[in-house]
C-alpha cells in the first residue's frame, strides 16, 4: 500500500528513434510480469477511485491492479475484459494522461500508476497463457445487424454475443476494424492485435460481411427485414475543411486519405502512389492525434522534412502529450501560434507554400479556453511540396438514414435517445462517432456496450 514511496513510476521501454522510424512496428515494449506487478503495487487502492470514475467505461482499474500486484493474472484478465470490449487496444491508444492516469491520486508528487501499460500487459500475457474472453455461443433465435466494424461496431457485437444473440456485421472496406485498422498507424497499434479480436468474435459466432456498402451492395431494407434489430456505427469520416484558397490543389490531401493509403501499402495491397512522399517537404495542418499520426507516418515514409503547423501553442494542443513527445523525438518540426490563411500555388496549380499569420493567446472565453488573436502585420510563409489537412471529422451521412426515418442533427450526427441509444426509428440503434462526432475510441466502445445492453433488454425481455 505504500510501495509508491519506494518504487518510482516507470513507462515501458521505447525502441530507439533511429530504429523505430524505419518501420511501422509498435514503439513501446509490453511490460513483463515483474514490472507490471511492481508498478501495480504502487496503487494505494483509493476508497473512491478517481481513475475508475474518469474512465468512460468505468473499468475495474484498482481491482485488476491489485490482482496484477498479487500476480493473479487469470483474475486480472477476467476483470479487465468484463467492462471493456478490447482492453489491449485501450491500453495502447487511450489518452491515459487525460483520463485514468490524469486523475490518479499519485499525480500529486509521486507519478501516476502506469495504468495503460499494465492494461496492455494483462491481455497480452493472458492470451499467451491461453486465456480467452468467455462467450456462450448463439443461444437465442434473435439476430442483430451491425453496420460498420469500427470500435463502436466491435463493441456492440462483443456484448450481444455475450448474451447469446447472433450478429452479422457489414463492412464496406476489405478488412474489419474501421479506424483501428485504417486510421491508427501500426506504430501505435499493431494490426495483428485488431485482427485477433475480430477472430475471437467470429469464433463466438459473428458473421462478417466485407466489401459490402449498405445502400450500394445491399439495401438497408433487406438487412432490416432479416434481423430483429440493427446498430449503426459508421463513424465520422468526412474531413473538415479550412476553406482556404488553394485547398483543392492536387498535392493537398486529407489526413485520413493519407493514413488509409499508407496502411494499404503496409498491407501490401493496392494503394494510390500519389501518397508516396519520399524526399518531399511535408506540412501537416492541425494539432490533434490524427495530425501526430500523419507527421510520424511521413517521417517513416522518408519525407525530407515534416512540419506541423498549429494555430495555438503546445500546451493547448488537443492531442496526446505522449504522441507530441514521440513526434518531437522522431524529428518532426513544430510551428506553433500560426494560423493558415492561404495555400500558395505555382503556375501549374500545385501547392508550393502555406501563408499564415502569427497568433497569440488572449483572454479566456466562456469555456475557459484562451482566445486566439492574430498578430498584426505578421504574415509569413512555409514552403511545402505536400500539404496534409488534419482538422477533424464530421459524420458522412448515408442516404439510407433519411430514407428510413433516421434523423440527423445540423452537423450530420445521428439523433438517438441517449439512455437507450435508439434512433428516431424503432429497433434501429446507433453510437460512436456517427452520433458524437469525431471522439475517442473508448467513448465509441462505451456507446457500443450500452447500446448492446438496450438491445438485449428489448429483444430478450
Amino acid at each position: 500500500m505504500r510501495e509508491y514511496l519506494t518504487t518510482e513510476r516507470i513507462d515501458p521501454e521505447k525502441r530507439l528513434v533511429v530504429e523505430r522510424v524505419r518501420d511501422f512496428n509498435e514503439i513501446y515494449e509490453v511490460f513483463d510480469k515483474d514490472d507490471a506487478s511492481s508498478q501495480s503495487d504502487r496503487c494505494i487502492q483509493c476508497g473512491d477511485p478517481f481513475c475508475l470514475n474518469k474512465c468512460p467505461l468505468h473499468n475495474y482499474i484498482p481491482q485488476w491492479l491489485k490482482s496484477v500486484a498479487e500476480k493473479d493474472l487469470e483474475f486480472a484478465f477476467k476483470l479487465s475484459n468484463e467492462p471493456s470490449p478490447f482492453p489491449e487496444v485501450m491500453g495502447r491508444i487511450c489518452p491515459h494522461d487525460r483520463l485514468c492516469e490524469g486523475d490518479c491520486t499519485l499525480n500529486d508528487g509521486h507519478g501516476a500508476i502506469t495504468i495503460g501499460s499494465v492494461e496492455t500487459h494483462i491481455t497480452e500475457a493472458g492470451f499467451k497463457a491461453g486465456y480467452k474472453p468467455s462467450f456462450p455461443g448463439i443461444t437465442t433465435n434473435k439476430k442483430v445487424a451491425v453496420i460498420g466494424s469500427g470500435p463502436a461496431g466491435l463493441s456492440v457485437a462483443t456484448y450481444l454475443l455475450r448474451s447469446g444473440i447472433a450478429v452479422t456485421m457489414y463492412e464496406k472496406a476489405d478488412r474489419a476494424g474501421g479506424l483501428l485498422t485504417y486510421g491508427i498507424p501500426g506504430f501505435k497499434l499493431d494490426k495483428k492485435v485488431v485482427e485477433r479480436r475480430i477472430r475471437l468474435l467470429e469464433e463466438a459466432g459473428m458473421k462478417l460481411v466485407l466489401n459490402c456498402e449498405v445502400g450500394k451492395d445491399t439495401t438497408f431494407e433487406e438487412i432490416a427485414d432479416t434481423h430483429d434489430a440493427m446498430f449503426i456505427g459508421v463513424g465520422a469520416t468526412k474531413a473538415k475543411s479550412a476553406s482556404l484558397a488553394g485547398e483543392s490543389a492536387k498535392n493537398v490531401h486529407m489526413a485520413m486519405d493519407y493514413l488509409t493509403n499508407i496502411q494499404r501499402k503496409n498491407f501490401k495491397v493496392s494503394y494510390d502512389k500519389k501518397f508516396d512522399f519520399k524526399d518531399l517537404n511535408v506540412v501537416v495542418v492541425g494539432g490533434g492525434d490524427t495530425a501526430m499520426d500523419c507527421v510520424r507516418t511521413a517521417k517513416r515514409e522518408g519525407a525530407r522534412s515534416v512540419t506541423c503547423l498549429y494555430r495555438r501553442d503546445e500546451l493547448n494542443m488537443p492531442g496526446s502529450k505522449k504522441e507530441f513527445k514521440n513526434a518531437m523525438e522522431e524529428g518532426v518540426d513544430f510551428t506553433f501560434l500560426a494560423s493558415p490563411k492561404e495555400i500558395i500555388l505555382d503556375e501549374k496549380g500545385n501547392a508550393i507554400a502555406i501563408e499564415y499569420v502569427k497568433t497569440k493567446l488572449g483572454a479566456k472565453d466562456e469555456s475557459g479556453r484562451q482566445r486566439m488573436e492574430e498578430v498584426k502585420d505578421s504574415k509569413t510563409r512555409i514552403n511545402a511540396n505536400v500539404v496534409i489537412m488534419s482538422l477533424g471529422f464530421d459524420p458522412l451521412v448515408p442516404s439510407f438514414l433519411a430514407e428510413n426515418g433516421i434523423e440527423t442533427n445540423s452537423w450530420g450526427g445521428i439523433i438517438i435517445n441517449e439512455e437507450t441509444y435508439e434512433t428516431t426509428t424503432a429497433g434501429i440503434y446507433a453510437g460512436g462517432d456517427c452520433f458524437r462526432g469525431a471522439d475517442l475510441v473508448v467513448t465509441a466502445a462505451l456507446d457500443g456496450r450500452e447500446a448492446a445492453r438496450s438491445i438485449v433488454d428489448s429483444l430478450l425481455k
